[in-house]
Protein backbone atom coordinates (compact mmCIF):
# COMPACT_ATOMS: atom_id res chain seq x y z
CA UNK A 1 0.00 0.00 0.00
CA UNK A 2 1.30 3.45 -1.69
CA UNK A 3 1.74 6.23 1.50
CA UNK A 4 0.59 9.67 0.33
CA UNK A 5 3.71 12.22 0.65
CA UNK A 6 3.28 15.62 1.97
CA UNK A 7 2.44 17.96 -0.84
CA UNK A 8 2.69 20.86 0.83
CA UNK A 9 4.71 22.18 3.92
CA UNK A 10 3.86 25.66 5.98
CA UNK A 11 8.12 25.27 6.88
CA UNK A 12 10.73 26.68 3.82
CA UNK A 13 13.28 24.20 2.52
CA UNK A 14 16.44 26.43 4.12
CA UNK A 15 14.70 25.60 7.58
CA UNK A 16 14.05 22.67 6.95
CA UNK A 17 17.18 21.59 5.93
CA UNK A 18 18.69 23.46 9.06
CA UNK A 19 22.06 24.05 6.91
CA UNK A 20 23.88 27.28 6.67
CA UNK A 21 23.81 28.35 2.77
CA UNK A 22 25.91 31.34 2.20
CA UNK A 23 24.15 33.64 0.00
CA UNK A 24 24.97 33.57 -4.00
CA UNK A 25 24.23 36.27 -6.39
CA UNK A 26 22.80 35.68 -9.82
CA UNK A 27 25.71 35.36 -12.68
CA UNK A 28 24.64 36.47 -16.08
CA UNK A 29 26.24 36.62 -19.22
CA UNK A 30 25.40 36.75 -22.90
CA UNK A 31 26.18 33.45 -23.60
CA UNK A 32 24.30 31.48 -20.46
CA UNK A 33 21.52 33.72 -21.05
CA UNK A 34 20.74 32.53 -24.91
CA UNK A 35 21.38 29.15 -23.52
CA UNK A 36 18.47 29.63 -20.78
CA UNK A 37 16.19 31.45 -22.93
CA UNK A 38 15.75 28.65 -25.48
CA UNK A 39 16.03 26.23 -23.01
CA UNK A 40 13.31 27.59 -20.67
CA UNK A 41 11.57 28.08 -23.92
CA UNK A 42 11.71 24.73 -25.21
CA UNK A 43 10.24 23.72 -21.72
CA UNK A 44 7.17 24.99 -22.14
CA UNK A 45 6.82 24.20 -25.37
CA UNK A 46 7.17 20.45 -24.64
CA UNK A 47 4.66 20.51 -21.56
CA UNK A 48 2.02 22.83 -22.93
CA UNK A 49 -0.36 23.39 -25.76
CA UNK A 50 -0.47 27.32 -25.36
CA UNK A 51 0.75 30.25 -23.82
CA UNK A 52 -1.69 32.99 -23.67
CA UNK A 53 -0.90 36.63 -21.44
CA UNK A 54 -3.10 39.79 -21.04
CA UNK A 55 -2.75 42.96 -20.07
CA UNK A 56 1.04 43.44 -20.34
CA UNK A 57 1.45 46.32 -22.50
CA UNK A 58 0.33 48.57 -19.01
CA UNK A 59 3.40 46.97 -17.29
CA UNK A 60 6.32 48.98 -17.92
CA UNK A 61 7.03 52.55 -17.53
CA UNK A 62 10.44 54.40 -18.79
CA UNK A 63 12.82 54.94 -16.09
CA UNK A 64 10.98 53.29 -13.59
CA UNK A 65 11.77 50.20 -11.61
CA UNK A 66 9.57 47.54 -11.90
CA UNK A 67 8.94 44.13 -9.69
CA UNK A 68 6.60 41.55 -10.57
CA UNK A 69 4.88 39.43 -8.11
CA UNK A 70 2.94 36.70 -8.25
CA UNK A 71 1.86 33.62 -6.16
CA UNK A 72 3.55 30.16 -6.36
CA UNK A 73 1.83 26.66 -6.74
CA UNK A 74 4.30 24.68 -8.48
CA UNK A 75 7.43 23.60 -10.22
CA UNK A 76 7.02 25.68 -13.48
CA UNK A 77 6.30 29.16 -11.91
CA UNK A 78 9.74 30.24 -12.11
CA UNK A 79 10.19 29.14 -15.79
CA UNK A 80 6.88 30.99 -16.39
CA UNK A 81 7.90 34.28 -14.78
CA UNK A 82 11.51 33.93 -16.84
CA UNK A 83 9.69 33.40 -20.38
CA UNK A 84 7.54 36.29 -19.17
CA UNK A 85 10.65 38.51 -18.73
CA UNK A 86 12.83 37.31 -21.35
CA UNK A 87 9.98 37.09 -24.34
CA UNK A 88 7.02 39.12 -23.27
CA UNK A 89 9.59 42.19 -21.68
CA UNK A 90 12.43 41.48 -23.47
CA UNK A 91 14.41 41.84 -19.62
CA UNK A 92 16.60 40.08 -17.85
CA UNK A 93 14.95 38.29 -14.91
CA UNK A 94 16.15 38.50 -11.23
CA UNK A 95 14.46 35.86 -9.48
CA UNK A 96 14.91 34.33 -5.47
CA UNK A 97 14.53 31.12 -5.37
CA UNK A 98 15.54 29.17 -2.10
CA UNK A 99 16.62 25.93 -3.65
CA UNK A 100 19.53 28.08 -5.45
CA UNK A 101 22.16 26.12 -3.55
CA UNK A 102 21.01 22.63 -5.15
CA UNK A 103 20.60 24.28 -8.68
CA UNK A 104 23.47 26.69 -8.77
CA UNK A 105 23.31 27.01 -12.58
CA UNK A 106 20.30 29.01 -12.04
CA UNK A 107 22.31 31.77 -11.10
CA UNK A 108 23.77 31.91 -14.89
CA UNK A 109 19.94 32.57 -15.85
CA UNK A 110 19.59 34.94 -13.14
CA UNK A 111 18.78 33.47 -10.24
CA UNK A 112 20.22 34.37 -6.93
CA UNK A 113 19.76 32.64 -3.24
CA UNK A 114 17.92 33.36 0.02
CA UNK A 115 18.11 31.37 3.52
CA UNK A 116 15.62 31.55 5.57
CA UNK A 117 17.12 29.56 7.98
CA UNK A 118 17.83 32.77 9.89
CA UNK A 119 16.70 36.71 9.56
CA UNK A 120 20.17 37.83 9.03
CA UNK A 121 21.16 35.47 5.76
CA UNK A 122 17.81 36.45 4.22
CA UNK A 123 18.05 39.95 4.77
CA UNK A 124 21.12 39.60 2.64
CA UNK A 125 18.70 38.42 -0.35
CA UNK A 126 16.56 41.12 0.39
CA UNK A 127 18.88 43.91 -0.05
CA UNK A 128 20.36 42.52 -2.98
CA UNK A 129 16.90 43.00 -4.57
CA UNK A 130 16.82 46.35 -3.43
CA UNK A 131 20.05 46.73 -5.42
CA UNK A 132 19.40 44.92 -8.75
CA UNK A 133 15.54 46.67 -9.16
CA UNK A 134 17.83 49.91 -10.04
CA UNK A 135 19.27 48.43 -13.14
CA UNK A 136 16.91 48.88 -15.57
CA UNK A 137 18.13 45.73 -17.72
CA UNK A 138 16.54 43.49 -15.09
CA UNK A 139 13.11 42.88 -14.03
CA UNK A 140 12.87 41.74 -10.47
CA UNK A 141 10.49 38.83 -9.85
CA UNK A 142 8.87 37.88 -6.11
CA UNK A 143 6.70 35.49 -4.59
CA UNK A 144 5.76 36.86 -1.36
CA UNK A 145 3.73 34.02 0.11
CA UNK A 146 7.30 32.64 0.84
CA UNK A 147 5.97 28.49 0.63
CA UNK A 148 4.84 27.00 -2.23
CA UNK A 149 0.98 26.46 -1.31
CA UNK A 150 -2.07 24.89 -3.33
CA UNK A 151 -3.62 26.24 -6.50
CA UNK A 152 -6.32 28.51 -6.12
CA UNK A 153 -5.19 28.89 -2.39
CA UNK A 154 -7.07 31.71 -0.61
CA UNK A 155 -6.74 33.90 1.13
CA UNK A 156 -3.20 35.23 -0.15
CA UNK A 157 -0.99 35.66 2.94
CA UNK A 158 2.34 37.50 2.01
CA UNK A 159 5.69 38.14 4.22
CA UNK A 160 7.14 41.15 4.47
CA UNK A 161 10.05 41.06 2.33
CA UNK A 162 8.17 42.57 -0.76
CA UNK A 163 7.04 45.68 1.16
CA UNK A 164 10.79 45.83 2.51
CA UNK A 165 12.01 45.65 -0.87
CA UNK A 166 9.41 48.26 -2.48
CA UNK A 167 9.85 50.83 0.83
CA UNK A 168 13.58 50.57 0.55
CA UNK A 169 13.62 51.00 -3.45
CA UNK A 170 11.40 54.03 -3.50
CA UNK A 171 13.66 55.46 -0.90
CA UNK A 172 16.36 55.13 -3.46
CA UNK A 173 15.00 55.63 -6.84
CA UNK A 174 12.33 57.44 -5.98
CA UNK A 175 9.51 55.63 -7.59
CA UNK A 176 8.49 51.82 -8.38
CA UNK A 177 6.38 49.94 -9.88
CA UNK A 178 4.76 46.76 -8.61
CA UNK A 179 2.31 44.52 -11.06
CA UNK A 180 0.61 41.28 -9.67
CA UNK A 181 0.66 38.18 -12.16
CA UNK A 182 -1.89 35.80 -12.18
CA UNK A 183 -0.90 32.16 -13.09
CA UNK A 184 -2.94 29.20 -14.16
CA UNK A 185 -2.44 25.96 -15.81
CA UNK A 186 -5.80 24.39 -17.21
CA UNK A 187 -7.13 22.57 -19.88
CA UNK A 188 -9.51 24.66 -22.32
CA UNK A 189 -10.41 22.01 -25.57
CA UNK A 190 -6.76 20.23 -26.20
CA UNK A 191 -5.43 17.44 -24.27
CA UNK A 192 -2.38 19.31 -23.20
CA UNK A 193 -2.51 22.14 -20.66
CA UNK A 194 -1.87 25.82 -21.11
CA UNK A 195 -0.43 28.92 -19.66
CA UNK A 196 -2.65 31.49 -18.89
CA UNK A 197 -0.69 34.72 -17.10
CA UNK A 198 -3.06 38.08 -16.32
CA UNK A 199 -1.12 41.26 -15.35
CA UNK A 200 -2.73 42.86 -13.04
CA UNK A 201 -3.30 46.55 -12.08
CA UNK A 202 -0.01 48.27 -11.95
CA UNK A 203 0.71 50.22 -8.29
CA UNK A 204 2.67 53.09 -8.79
CA UNK A 205 3.96 53.30 -5.15
CA UNK A 206 6.14 56.75 -4.42
CA UNK A 207 5.78 57.05 -0.60
CA UNK A 208 8.18 54.97 1.66
CA UNK A 209 6.45 56.23 4.83
CA UNK A 210 3.35 53.48 3.99
CA UNK A 211 3.41 50.56 7.37
CA UNK A 212 5.04 47.61 6.02
CA UNK A 213 2.05 45.41 7.53
CA UNK A 214 -0.15 47.99 5.30
CA UNK A 215 1.50 48.03 2.65
CA UNK A 216 1.91 43.94 2.48
CA UNK A 217 -1.72 43.86 2.79
CA UNK A 218 -2.22 46.08 -0.34
CA UNK A 219 -0.10 43.52 -2.43
CA UNK A 220 -2.58 40.61 -1.15
CA UNK A 221 -5.82 42.33 -2.05
CA UNK A 222 -4.51 43.63 -5.75
CA UNK A 223 -3.13 40.09 -5.96
CA UNK A 224 -6.49 38.56 -4.56
CA UNK A 225 -8.36 40.77 -7.53
CA UNK A 226 -6.01 40.08 -10.22
CA UNK A 227 -6.60 36.45 -9.81
CA UNK A 228 -10.46 36.42 -9.03
CA UNK A 229 -10.67 37.89 -12.19
CA UNK A 230 -8.74 35.76 -14.28
CA UNK A 231 -10.57 32.67 -12.80
CA UNK A 232 -13.72 34.27 -13.80
CA UNK A 233 -12.51 34.68 -17.32
CA UNK A 234 -10.97 31.10 -17.38
CA UNK A 235 -14.22 29.44 -16.21
CA UNK A 236 -16.41 31.31 -18.74
CA UNK A 237 -14.50 30.72 -21.45
CA UNK A 238 -13.57 34.48 -21.82
CA UNK A 239 -9.94 34.13 -23.41
CA UNK A 240 -10.74 35.49 -26.96
CA UNK A 241 -8.90 38.66 -25.95
CA UNK A 242 -5.63 36.78 -24.53
CA UNK A 243 -2.54 37.40 -26.70
CA UNK A 244 -0.68 34.40 -27.46
CA UNK A 245 3.22 33.95 -26.48
CA UNK A 246 2.80 30.13 -28.64
CA UNK A 247 0.41 27.89 -30.07
CA UNK A 248 1.39 24.46 -30.94
CA UNK A 249 0.13 22.96 -34.41
CA UNK A 250 -2.87 20.43 -33.86
CA UNK A 251 -1.54 16.69 -33.76
CA UNK A 252 -2.83 14.56 -36.51
CA UNK A 253 -5.73 13.16 -35.32
CA UNK A 254 -7.23 16.73 -34.03
CA UNK A 255 -6.78 17.48 -37.47
CA UNK A 256 -8.86 14.40 -38.83
CA UNK A 257 -11.57 15.73 -35.87
CA UNK A 258 -12.05 19.22 -37.55
CA UNK A 259 -12.19 18.08 -40.80
CA UNK A 260 -14.73 15.60 -40.11
CA UNK A 261 -16.46 18.05 -38.30
CA UNK A 262 -16.73 20.18 -41.52
CA UNK A 263 -18.49 17.79 -43.30
CA UNK A 264 -22.05 17.78 -43.85
CA UNK A 265 -23.59 14.49 -43.69
CA UNK A 266 -27.32 14.60 -45.29
CA UNK A 267 -30.12 12.91 -43.67
CA UNK A 268 -30.98 8.70 -44.12
CA UNK A 269 -34.82 9.12 -46.52
CA UNK A 270 -37.42 7.23 -44.53
CA UNK A 271 -38.07 3.78 -46.77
Amino acid sequence: MSVEEQLYSDIPPTKLRNKEEKFKPAKTNRFWLTVASLFFFNMLQNRFYAFRYKGAENVMEDGVPTILYAPHCNWWDGIVMYNITHRIFHKEIRLMIEELNRFPLLRRGGGFSVCKKSPQTAMKALKYSVDVVGDLKNILCIFPQGIIRPPHFRPFEFQTGLAYIAQNAVKRYGKVNLVPVALDYCFFRDNRPEVVANFGKKLELTDSNIDRKTLTHIFEKSMEETSDKQFKEISSGTISDYKILFKQHLKWYRRIEQRLKRIDIPPVADV
